[in-house]
């Protein structure tokens, strides 16, 4: 049978460990194994045996915030275990804590020889992605030192220095080489007749740059008591909904799961902070787009995600054109902030990397609901210069001036699509061509309007400026007017995806349409007739909106924009509905999505496969997707929203 690997979550931290525990050093796949900080890998190898063997796996991990699983020797009915191992570990902020139980079987005295092989190879999230991609590290050297209590691993190019401390109690009798890079810790370990012995291992990683102080948990179960209370904090105060109880517990495991994505950032004045992470693994780190829609989707919930998320952003605000790639310009919202090596040699252009259309009116519209919902302007008046710059931003290089809309072109080793729908090909036609040049995507230019109509709320209200609140009502209401001229394929009776450089329509008929919803941007009557559309059979698979509706040659179940669903598109579509009265279509949605986590112990996917609830009568996962998202945790606060407990 196949070792499954399994998620440990807390803050910044995770590790991807087997059914037994431990850890293989696996390149590759949709959850690389191994305990991650700041994209990188701290323990490459965690492999328990005794007496040179690797046990039995009697009871795998299970699903949960702390790994629990039960080994023995491997053996027959007629040789019984001599002993047993009962494992348990966690991950807290940049470190990982195990504890081993060894408990004899026997009515005499048993010795055996226990031990851990650990090896740290600091590799970046980058290299690990099944994309045959290969970087060169000149320089790098590679330490292992024996410590009183364990071993520590070293690796250093240049100026960039990272470390990885094991620590046991007991210490290890031994630590031994393997051949291989990797350390032995050695204990020989004599039990009385039906005697136990336990050991406590403690890992902690110190990325380069990290300066926080840490705090080591002195076992699993203090990491388990404080994520309790953490999740505890963001749970308690929602008032959940008593007549669909389904809804309720996906709220539920929402916002636990929400609790364990908060990963540390800076705001303006240096000030500590606590963001949602877009997801894990690959994308625990700030993504400008994700923490916006995250935080807007909790909002009646939970402020204080918005409260944290508008100044962290504002601290990473560009501040002038950079040419190194980063496509940043003045006043723009990074898309994704990363602290790995790659990013660090510029490898990869991700360290501040600003290739997002859609950003920067979410900063806005993010700015401004909070505002509205909780009445603190104090906020406001702060980011006011940093709302003013992306207003700028959206103007002048976004292209609202000068081409009518916010536009993007392909990055040049970056992201080919800027907006939500960002691989390869998501942007195109019915027949699955690709646009050359600009593009100008549907959904960031409802994103624009919305923008600008709550950016003028807070001049009028907050900021005291009469004039730039009437210069950006006026925008807004020229830009709804020239969408509906461009954008809507009266032929189709659905607004198109997006135009190209020269105007014409990308005509995929695709979910997009229902951020439109949202955002407001459609008159009355196009909304009511994009709302039904969306709910007819081949948009509507029965679990979700599809990114793309079946029967054009675009199409693909398994694709990761072009026929796939996504629940934080359909909370959008979701809450669009309801924003055009269409309360019943609200509804069905919410149900298909309440549906689709209740087969997955109440938590939503980041994607979901396009396939018919007729096809399957469970949903499909979408075979590369985030095990934990953060747009999907909150997925379900904003079905309340929209829907109550209906």
């Amino acid at each position: 049978m196949t070792d499954r690997q399994h998620l440990l979550l807390y803050g910044g931290t995770f590790a991807a460990v087997g059914d037994g525990g431990d850890i293989s050093g696996v390149r590759g796949g949709n959850l690389p194994d191994g305990l991650f900080v700041r994209d990188a890998r701290h323990l490459s190898r965690w492999q328990l045996t005794v007496d040179g063997a690797v046990p039995e796996t009697l009871t795998p991990v299970a699903e949960g915030d702390t790994a629990r699983c039960v080994l023995v020797p491997r053996g027959g009915r007629l040789e019984p275990a001599a002993y047993t191992l009962f494992r348990e570990q966690a991950v807290a902020d940049s470190s990982f804590v195990e504890t081993v139980r060894v408990t004899s079987n026997r009515p005499v005295p048993t010795t055996l020889r226990l031990a851990i092989t650990a090896d740290a190879d600091f590799t970046d999230q980058f290299e690990l992605r099944s994309d045959y991609r290969t970087y060169a590290k000149p320089g790098a050297v590679r330490h292992r030192q024996v410590l009183d209590h364990g071993v520590e691993f070293t690796y250093q190019r240049g100026a960039w220095l990272s470390r990885t401390t094991v620590s046991a109690q007991p210490a290890p009798d031994a630590v031994e080489e393997t051949g291989t890079g990797a350390r032995r810790m050695v204990w020989t370990l004599d039990l009385e007749a039906y005697g136990t012995a336990e050991l406590t291992l403690r890992v902690v990683a110190r990325p380069h740059g990290e300066k926080r102080a840490l705090r080591v948990p002195a076992s699993p179960a203090a990491v388990s008591s404080q994520l309790l209370s953490l999740e505890g904090t963001f749970v308690e105060g929602v008032a959940f909904p008593t007549g669909w109880p389904e809804l309720a517990a996906a709220c539920a495991r929402g916002l636990a799961d929400l609790a364990a994505l908060q990963v540390p950032a800076t705001g303006p004045d240096g000030e500590d902070l606590r963001v949602p992470a877009a997801g894990a693994p690959w994308f625990l780190t700030l993504l400008g787009r994700d923490a916006l829609l995250t935080s807007l989707f909790a909002l009646p919930y939970r402020p204080q995600l918005a409260a944290q998320t508008l100044p962290a952003l504002a601290a990473a605000q560009a501040g002038e054109r950079d040419a190194a790639g980063s496509a940043a310009q003045p006043g723009k919202i990074v898309h994704e902030v990363r602290h790995g090596e790659l990013a660090y040699f510029s490898q990869v252009p991700y360290g501040r990397y600003y290739g997002s259309v859609d950003a920067t009116p979410l900063f806005l519209v993010l700015l401004g609901a909070y505002t509205e919902q909780t009445g603190d302007t104090a906020l406001a008046r702060r980011l006011e210069s940093h709302a003013r710059a992306a207003i700028g931003w959206m103007l002048d290089h976004g292209g609202l001036t000068s081409r009518g809309y916010l536009v993007y072109r392909a990055d040049e080793g970056g992201l080919a699509n800027q907006n939500w729908k960002d691989s390869p090909g998501a942007i195109c036609g019915s027949d699955g061509s690709r646009p050359t040049g600009a593009v100008m995507a549907a959904g960031a230019q409802g994103y624009a309007y919305d923008a600008l109509r709550r950016t003028s709320w807070l001049a009028r209200t907050v900021w005291d400026d009469q004039t730039y609140a009437a210069l950006l009502e006026q925008a807004a209401g020229d830009l709804r007017d020239r969408f509906q001229r461009d954008f809507w394929m009266h032929d189709r009776a659905f607004p198109a995806l997006a135009l190209d450089g020269a105007g014409h329509q990308i005509d995929a008929l695709a979910s997009d349409a229902g951020h439109l919803l949202w955002s407001g941007l459609l008159d009355k009557e196009y909304g009511e007739l994009v709302g039904r559309r969306l709910l007819e059979p081949d948009f509507f698979s029965g679990w979700g909106v599809r990114t793309v509706a079946a029967g054009q040659p675009a199409y693909h179940p398994l694709s990761y924009h072009r026929g796939s669903v996504w629940p934080h598109d359909n909370a959008l579509i979701a809450l669009g509905l309801a924003r055009y009265g269409l309360h019943d279509e609200a509804r069905t949605v919410a149900h298909a999505l309440v549906d689709a986590a209740r087969a997955t112990g109440h938590r939503l996917p980041e994607v979901l496969a396009g396939y018919s609830r007729e096809d399957h009568a469970q949903p499909v996962p979408y075979p590369h997707a985030c095990t934990r998202e953060s747009r999907a945790a909150a997925t379900p606060l904003a079905l309340l929203t929209a829907v109550g407990g209906a």
